[in-house]
């Protein structure tokens, strides 16, 4: 580990345990924030990268009465499911936990007594919708309506995402339920308030200093948050509703029809999968060096719909619970802090042309896209042409197209004709005779790969940092071609130098290609002989927790071969035929896909 390494939080969202996961989803929180957090891990950095499942919440209760079962056999089940998901997606969490752990209750029980103790949580009557028909408590985002602001019909209880502001569901016209379509009835009930105008001064402050510098947020991220500091409002963070964390308070605690807001839960759970993961490391205290630490940097990854949790709500809970607050405050029983260091935010994933949308079955689940096709496929697609900037629509025939014409075309081809013309002629690895401009040149553009590379992944520019990486695969198939190592049986030192070229450029793309493309990159470096794991992979552990049952959690141990750098080749390892990288997909793929749209 290098001396100047630093400890990096990778934080992705916490994907609801309603139901699973399709494309969209994990290509906003998931992914992005592992070829993230592989990047980091290579350049010599000291990664934790936390999250689990969000389990409590009326989309859980709401979806466990559909299915006939209780909320936590609903958690339990999709619990599973997601976590299978993320694991054959290769997601290197240290810790994916779960938001129904003893220990998740005590933290987030804990930060919510810190801002109480600060004054930054006050009991307020308010208006709160019920169903009709259930007698239940509608959450904000389960209300529909027109925004009173702009206009916008569709905007829901808690914000318009037209225009950015944020909302109450009273405030809507023609407010509707999203679960059964019925108008909502809105009762007074009493609630804690998180005193988001004590923030402004303090968060207005902390969003500016990201305008600029090496770690300015992307526009589309700030632009939003820093709208919604003209208005900013008292945001409740209790419900009336029997599936959450109780309040820890008094004359609360034991009050079974008013738990803690799921989104309050939600976020506090990026700290407290930190606090698990130290406990289960052998150092209850290992968490500090990430959360404490004023070097320490902290990556949030999610989808546009939650910038506000993480670049307002978030920050200013952590903000009054280290006593730094407008109100000011003294830290809690855990100490100060650190808030963000960046909101990285993609937009959506369309498909087809449509929003995604399981109801309306405009939806490729995770588990059936990774029974028919390459996973490393899926995550090349959403590298090179996803949502990172702008709305991006995933269509089969481009996913089909990229894969032929890239991976396969491309990438696959150069490791085949490099690896099977060595192998074939030499067996093994070939020395390098003397190296020509034209040698030299092509191996000093992969060296320098690394730093572009990696400077573009630093900043979470996937788009721009495997383009680069490709650029250097086809330089070197370019290479190949007007060299035709072939065509010189009577140069066979010079034969030996080109393929030897050819060959270590291999070895470097996978390297450049690991954080994108981990199961490809492991198979080449097993045809250039390497032996063992080359980049990390999660896998699933039951664990126990005192007091609580027995679950599962993603984990992994990710000291790999892999380092971000070039390494040079040995000549003289063996070599044999290469099995190919990818599998080149026909174009009736596209017809059966929409079909089975079309078919739902």
């Amino acid at each position: 580990m290098s001396s100047s390494s630093r400890h990096i939080l990778t934080a992705p969202a916490w994907p609801y345990a309603n139901g699973p996961r399709h494309i969209g989803h994990v290509s906003g929180f998931a992914l992005p924030a592992d070829m993230f957090s592989r990047y980091q891990r290579m350049a010599g950095n000291k990664v934790l990268m936390v999250s689990g499942t969000d389990e409590h919440g009326t989309p859980v209760q709401v979806q466990a009465d559909k299915e006939g079962v209780t909320a936590r056999q609903l958690a339990d089940r999709y619990n599973a499911v997601i976590s299978e998901d993320l694991l054959g997606l290769g997601m290197t969490y240290d810790l994916f936990t779960r938001t129904t752990t003893l220990n998740h209750y005590a933290v987030v029980q804990e930060i919510f007594k810190g801002l109480y103790d600060n004054g930054y949580i006050f009991p307020q009557k308010t208006m709160g919708a019920i169903s009709p028909s259930t007698g239940r408590t509608l959450p904000d985002r389960y209300i529909e309506g027109t925004c009173p602001i702009c206009g916008y019909d569709g905007a829901r209880g808690d914000q318009c995402d037209n225009c950015g502001n944020q909302l109450d569901p009273i405030d809507l016209i023609n407010p509707v339920s999203r679960i059964n379509g019925e108008k909502p009835k809105f009762v007074e009930t009493e609630h804690f308030m998180l005193d988001l105008p004590a923030f402004t001064e303090v968060l207005g402050r902390y969003l500016r200093g990201k305008q600029q510098g090496a770690r300015a947020w992307r526009p589309n991220v700030l632009k939003f948050a820093l709208n919604l500091l003209d208005d900013m409002q008292p945001r409740a963070i209790s419900r009336d509703l029997d599936w959450g964390i109780p309040i820890p308070l008094d004359g609360w605690r034991d009050n079974p029809a008013k738990k803690l807001y799921v989104w309050f839960d939600a976020v506090t759970g990026y700290f407290s999968a930190s606090v698990e993961w130290a406990r289960r490391s052998g150092d209850p205290e290992a968490w500090r060096a990430w959360w404490q630490d004023p070097e320490a940097l902290s990556y949030y990854f999610m989808g546009k719909d939650n910038i506000v949790f993480h670049a307002e709500i978030w920050p200013a809970m952590l903000l009054g619970y280290s006593g730094q607050g407008d109100k000011g405050g003294t830290p809690g029983s855990l100490g100060a802090l650190n808030v963000p260091t960046e909101v990285v935010s993609s937009e959506f994933l369309t498909m087809e042309g449509k929003k995604f949308s399981s109801s309306r079955q405009v939806v490729i689940y995770v588990q059936d896209f990774l029974a028919r096709y390459d996973v490393d496929a899926l995550r090349y697609y959403v590298a090179i042409a996803g949502p990172e900037n702008q709305d991006t629509d995933f269509t089969w025939a481009e996913f089909v197209r990229r894969n032929n014409d890239e991976l396969v075309a491309a990438w696959g081809n150069l490791v085949n004709r490099s690896v099977t013309m060595a192998a074939k002629n030499f067996g093994a690895i070939p020395e390098a005779g003397d190296l020509n401009d034209t040698d030299r040149a092509l191996l000093e553009r992969s060296r320098r790969a690394f730093a572009t590379v990696g400077a573009e992944l630093d900043r979470s520019r996937f788009k721009n940092s495997i383009t680069e990486a490709l650029d250097v695969v086809r330089d070197a198939n370019k290479y190949l071609s007007d060299q035709a190592p072939w065509k010189l049986k009577d140069d066979p030192a010079r034969v030996k130098s080109i393929l030897h070229t050819a060959l270590q450029v291999v070895d470097d793309a996978k390297t450049l290609l690991t954080p994108f493309l981990p199961r490809s990159s492991q198979k080449v470096y097993e045809m250039l002989g390497g032996q063992g794991e080359w980049s990390g992979m999660p896998r699933l552990e039951t664990v126990s927790e005192e007091g609580g049952p027995d679950y599962r959690v993603l984990t992994g141990d990710y000291a790999t071969e892999a380092r971000w750098e070039s390494t040079p080749i040995k000549p003289g390892v063996p070599l044999s035929k290469p099995t190919p990288l990818f599998t080149k997909l026909d174009t009736s793929v596209v017809d059966e896909e929409l079909a089975r749209l079309e078919n739902r």
